[in-house]
């Protein structure tokens, strides 16, 4: 981790925690470090700064904190991202949150198998878990919102518009389509698709919400490639 992420429960004083488990494992294991050190930290969803290690062993560490610089900013999107499959899910959020994504949408399509829906990746923590290692990555303090949407069709139609309004809205999509645009300077939501891409009634009904469809070239990209890579196109 390049970011020792703080939690309200690790407070035990205004300026000064105490970590166990898996931050306290990293420390050990990874930091190798020792009393008198001086790390990166970050309150999640707060300041980062420094923390001075005041001890360490096997049950607990203990830190002086200082918090006094301000996470870096988000990117101006909203990221639609039909649901991916469970072991890709945990990367793809990984992505997402340490490329600075401050909303993700997980929503249904056609081609998304209706057990991935079952996973427990899917769970509140299993989310926020894999979130905050991306936090951790890339040194920020700020957990993005994540909303799941099972229901295509009625999400596109009544709460998309709204949603989506203002910004530049774009549809990821192989096929005879313009070049996704390069290092706009505007709000965008995003919407990719699933390994196979939206079939012709989704892209018509994002189209009906106001998203254009884009394409990267002829390659056909895995879901986790294509948001970095249009995520860098973009921004």
């Amino acid at each position: 981790m390049n970011l020792l992420l703080l939690e309200d429960d690790d407070f035990v004083a205004t300026d000064r925690v105490q970590l166990s488990g898996r931050r306290l494992k990293h420390l050990h294991e990874v930091h190798r470090a020792e009393a008198g050190d001086s790390l990166r930290v970050g309150r999640l969803n707060g300041l980062m700064g420094t923390g001075q290690l005041l001890s360490l062993d096997a049950e607990r560490a203990e830190l002086s904190v200082t918090l006094e610089q301000a996470p870096p900013g988000k990117l101006p999107l909203t990221l639609l991202l039909a649901l991916p499959r469970p072991k890709m899910l945990r990367r793809v959020l990984q992505t997402v949150s340490a490329m600075g994504v401050p909303r993700l949408v997980l929503l249904n399509s056609y081609r998304v198998e209706k057990s991935f829906w079952q996973t427990p990746f899917l769970q509140p923590a299993a989310i926020r878990e894999q979130l905050i290692l991306g936090l951790e990555q890339a040194r920020d303090t700020v957990l993005p919102e994540v909303l799941i949407e099972q229901r295509f069709k009625p999400f596109v139609e009544d709460r998309l518009p709204a949603m989506a309004a203002g910004s530049l809205g774009l549809v990821g999509h192989p096929g005879d389509y313009p070049a996704c645009p390069r290092a706009v300077e505007q709000a965008v939501t995003l919407a990719i698709g699933p390994e196979g891409g939206w079939i012709p009634y989704e892209v018509e009904k994002l189209q009906a919400a106001g998203l254009q469809p884009v394409q990267l070239g002829e390659r056909i990209l895995r879901v986790e490639t294509a948001v970095s890579v249009l995520l860098a196109r973009l921004f």
